[in-house]
């Protein structure tokens, strides 16, 4: 790809990462409640399920994609239970001033990891960009195997960026919380936060 097409491309999935939606949500509680720990697995699995949405729509995979009702209606559930369970974390976790906690991932990095690959892969605006969005900044049709690795630097470049920016956002915020009682009422306002978001995926 020429190196015009690649900065349009990386304008456009910029602005679609960091659009709201059930991804942004999801990393903003978690990083609001947790802060940066256990931040880079879940971070990669909005990564890897990126890149597996974008090398299904390259590789004329996305008609098999979207006629595998069955096992995306069930990634979805995955994901949006993930988000069910995360929020219960939160709404149940003891409250302790934020420069008391000690150091707490909320889950080892393998479970973040899988959940919010599940959440990526079953997340609406991750499909409209890479079934519908796509091919209209990118022509799918004489994308080359180098064009093809290009972008999938650019993506492994723009989300983890964006969404870090998300989480280091949030996690200087909760800095701002000293008491127990304002980071009982962080967690549980993020706890619902993060409800919402798997609401958002389980009715879409």
């Amino acid at each position: 790809m020429s190196l015009y097409g690649l900065l349009i491309f990386a304008a456009v999935y910029a602005l679609a990462v960091a659009s709201p939606g059930p991804g942004v949500a999801a990393i903003v509680a978690r990083s609001l409640a947790r802060g940066m720990q256990g931040s880079v697995a879940f971070i990669g699995g909005f990564l890897v399920g990126d890149l597996i949405w974008f090398a299904f729509a390259a590789t004329g995979l996305a008609a098999l994609a979207q006629t595998a009702y069955t096992l995306f209606v069930a990634i979805k559930y995955i994901g949006a239970a993930y988000l069910l369970y995360l929020a219960y974390r939160l709404w149940t976790t003891p409250a302790q001033a934020v420069d008391e906690q000690a150091v707490d991932s909320g889950g080892r990095p393998t479970q973040l990891f899988l959940g919010s690959l599940a959440l990526t892969m079953a997340n609406p605006k991750t499909m409209i960009f890479f079934l519908a969005l796509l091919p209209t900044v990118v022509n799918l049709q004489t994308l080359t195997l180098a064009g093809f690795l290009e972008i999938a630097l650019v993506i492994s470049i723009v989300l983890p960026l964006v969404l870090a920016a998300y989480a280091f956002a949030a996690t200087h915020a909760r800095r701002l919380f000293k008491s127990p009682r304002a980071v009982r009422n962080l967690n549980r306002g993020t706890g619902v936060a993060m409800a919402g978001a798997a609401v958002a995926v389980a009715t879409r």
